[in-house]
């Protein structure tokens, strides 16, 4: 009976310390990292909800939004406006079905180049001031530009549901040379940027993909790939929307 006694206790002990670590280590899982901004959702962002993987896009006109290509979305809805995409009552936002997706030309699923993809809209989207449109770059974003990037973060109790955290981070712009020298398997090409912080602290986490990275009220990135969590401001790396912009007006003129 003592045994039995001795076994229950040590259990017990061990379920404490487990639980101990845990709360130690939640910091490292809510709080991303000091640069992190509470705030309502950029009137630009935009939730694109689907049968597989949601992920994150950006309204650049009434009828358009961009997002990554690697993005599957399947039984798509585009929903503006909204800050917890778990939230099924929460007020002032639009949600709309699509007409047609343009992946670029030259996109591949082995690739992280020309990552982009234009999805064109059933309706035209009410603008206010919960959804406006974003500028696009008039040229390449200088090293050293602080940037927001946005997207949403899943409650690690319960990834399985919708995310239910907005977040904004204010990272900035890195070179080349830095970018390289975080993620040397990879060829940082010059219709790439990178955002972050040298070195980053790679910790898992499960955040929405396809994160815009916007200056000064101006689109400059979306998240291509990232090693870690770029809403703890680890480095990722974005395709370059002013490298694009031909494809981009080009693609909206002719559609």
């Amino acid at each position: 009976m003592s045994d039995i006694l001795s076994r229950e206790k040590a259990f017990n002990i061990i379920i404490k310390l487990i639980l101990l670590w845990a709360l130690l280590n939640l910091p490292d899982v809510f709080a991303y990292n000091p640069y992190h901004i509470a705030g309502p959702t950029p009137p630009y962002l935009v939730y694109l909800k689907s049968e597989y993987l949601p992920c994150t896009g950006v309204l650049i006109h009434p009828l358009w939004v961009i997002t990554a290509a690697h993005c599957n979305l399947p039984k798509l809805r585009v929903i503006l406006g909204i800050t917890n995409p778990s939230d099924t009552n929460e007020d002032n936002v639009q949600v709309v079905g699509y007409e047609k997706i343009i992946h670029h030309p030259l996109f591949t699923i082995s690739s992280i180049e020309n990552d982009l993809m234009l999805i064109k809209l059933k309706t035209t989207i009410e603008l206010n001031e919960y959804v406006r449109l974003v500028k696009l770059p008039k040229h390449v974003v200088p090293v050293g530009t602080t940037c927001t990037v946005s997207t949403w973060a899943y409650n690690i109790c319960d990834s399985s549901k919708d995310p239910d955290s907005l977040q904004n981070v204010n990272i900035s712009v890195i070179s080349k040379t830095d970018c390289r020298n975080g993620y040397k398997d990879h060829y940082i090409k010059e219709n790439m940027i990178c955002v972050g912080i040298v070195p980053g602290r790679r910790q898992p986490c499960k955040e929405v993909s396809a994160a815009p990275a916007v200056c000064d009220g101006t689109l400059f990135g979306i998240l291509s790939y990232a090693d870690g969590c770029v809403l703890r401001a680890d480095v990722g790396i974005y395709t370059s929307i002013f490298h694009y912009i031909e494809w981009i007006e080009h693609t909206i003129q002719n559609n």
